[in-house]
Formats: C-alpha cells, sequence, structure tokens
C-alpha cells in the first residue's frame, strides 16, 4: 500500500542510505553504552523519561542530516523542531524506547523517517540489541538488512486470537476513559496485547509478520510516519479507529493519530472490537 503525490520511487535512494548508516551508527552508540544509561530530567505528569543516551544519540543524528540536507528541516524527539522553510521533514526517534532502557530492558529501537508534507517516504527503524535494521521507501515495499522483502502479517485470524502491539500517547492521562475500554476490551478479546514503551519497535515486529496487529491512541507523532510506513509497505492495511483510511501524520492534535493496523479478518476483526468498545464507553 504505498503512499501517493511523491517525487517517484526513485527519488529517496540516498536518503535511505543516509538513515540506514545514521541509524545504524546510533545503534552501536547505544549498545555499547546501554549499561551505564542514566536518566537526566523527566517529562510529562507521568514520569516518562529523557536519558543521556537520548541526548547524545540525537545529536550523532541531527549531525548527519545536517551535513547531508542542510536544507531540510528536522522535528527531533528532544530537540524539537528545526525549521529552514522546507516542506522536507525529517523525524527523529534517537532511542524510541526511553523508559525500558532506563530501568535496564533491553526493548528499544532507532527510528528516522522523511515526510514530504505529511506524506511519509522514507522509513527506518533500526534495532541496537541484535543490529538489525528495517527500512522502507514509498513504492518500493520495506526491507530488511539482509535485502529480503518483509512480508507483514498473515491476514487469517489466529484461532486464539490475535497478538497485537498498543500504544498510546504522552497526553493520554492514566484514568482517560477511552483509553481504559480499548485497552480493556483488547485484553479479554486477543490473545495478548503488547504494552512495549516502544512504538517502532512495534511497527517493526508488525512489518516483519511476527504479531498480527497494532492498534493506536492519540499516538505521539515523531515516530508514527516511519513506522507507519514500514508496515504499509510490508502489505499492512491503516485505519481509523471508525474503520476509515488512516492517514499518518506527525503534526496537528493528537486526536487524528488514532489506529487500527492490521490485515483482512485480523483487521476486521479487531475493528469491531474496537467499535463494540467505544459504543458501550
Amino acid at each position: 500500500m504505498p503512499y501517493a503525490g511523491t517525487d517517484g520511487p526513485s527519488s529517496f535512494a540516498a536518503e535511505r542510505r543516509v538513515a540506514v548508516a545514521a541509524a545504524e551508527a546510533t545503534g552501536r552508540l547505544l549498545r555499547g553504552h546501554f549499561a551505564d544509561a542514566r536518566a537526566v530530567r523527566t517529562k510529562g505528569a507521568d514520569g516518562d523519561v529523557v536519558t543521556d543516551l537520548d541526548l547524545a544519540a540525537e545529536e550523532l543524528i541531527l549531525g548527519r542530516l545536517r551535513r547531508h540536507f542542510p536544507r531540510d528541516r528536522i522535528l527531533s524527539e528532544e530537540a524539537g523542531l528545526l525549521d529552514t522553510g522546507n516542506r522536507r521533514t525529517w523525524l527523529v526517534d534517537p532511542l524510541d524506547g526511553s523508559n525500558n532502557v532506563a530501568i535496564g530492558l533491553p526493548a528499544y529501537v532507532v527510528g528516522i523517517g522523511l515526510c514530504l508534507g505529511e506524506t511519509p517516504v522514507v522509513g527506518v527503524v533500526h534495532e541496537p540489541v541484535t543490529g538489525r535494521t528495517w527500512h522502507a521507501v514509498t513504492g518500493q515495499g520495506a526491507h530488511g538488512d539482509d535485502g529480503a522483502r518483509l512480508p507483514g502479517p498473515r491476514g487469517d485470524l489466529p484461532g486464539s486470537g490475535p497478538v497485537l502491539a498498543w500504544t498510546q500517547g504522552h497526553a493520554v492521562g492514566r484514568a482517560d476513559a477511552t483509553a481504559t475500554a480499548l485497552r480493556s476490551a483488547l485484553e479479554r478479546r486477543c490473545r495478548r496485547v503488547l504494552q512495549l514503551w516502544a512504538p517502532l519497535l512495534g511497527w517493526s515486529l508488525l512489518a516483519r509478520g511476527t504479531i498480527d496487529g497494532f492498534v493506536g491512541y492519540r499516538a505521539e507523532g515523531v515516530d508514527l510516519p516511519a513506522g507507519a510506513l514500514l508496515a504499509a509497505e510490508a502489505g499492512v492495511e491503516l485505519r481509523t479507529l471508525d474503520g476509515g483510511r488512516f492517514r499518518p501524520c506527525y503534526s496537528g492534535p493528537d486526536t487524528r493519530r488514532s489506529f487500527v493496523a492490521a490485515r483482512a479478518e485480523t483487521l476486521a476483526y479487531v475493528l469491531e472490537e474496537v467499535g463494540a468498545a467505544l459504543r458501550s464507553e
């Protein structure tokens, strides 16, 4: 399901190469210093943390992007928006899974994406723990570092119920009634619901076909387009909670960033459960 309205499928080879190299260099940095990571501040009311590794990783990636694409805008998790007025915007999550790293849990990835306007055209996810990288360019499919095309999840509904990932944005409070209703319904009706604290890890699992679906509620914007492109180029369908077509965006209100991502029978099943949960809220 490639995205339309781009400059063409052959236009982004250099961007993909630079993003992959930057993500992998950052992965080596993170892997080498994982055991020494320390929180330097919190953000938000629920105690999300920023570690010294977030800042070091961000500096590395931003330096690479500025050197190779000095005219492009960059929106990064910690540094915010570095605006040049260009419609090309790099999205950088230098350490997706900071809360995991802060407690010594090795579940984290590096994410880099490129958008034209709001449309994602390049997405890269690198997992430092395994050294694996997954990437997608619009219209060219999603691939692993071995060149193999990512298969996406199976479309048939597993007899024991689907395995899903779940994500919600930082602004969603613990008492949010909609989030509570959705999670409760999915927990009852699915085999397992993974709350990974690292959305891009969930997207990579989905694109590889390791899990069956992904549900997001008011998701964060900086990592959404790259992950969604990776999944869409692996054949995943992206829908809004009411079943409409979902377009991943990084700007605007987070109410535009709630989604269900899956295929065929699993997609229909999850959308039905989500709809029932919303009606009963």
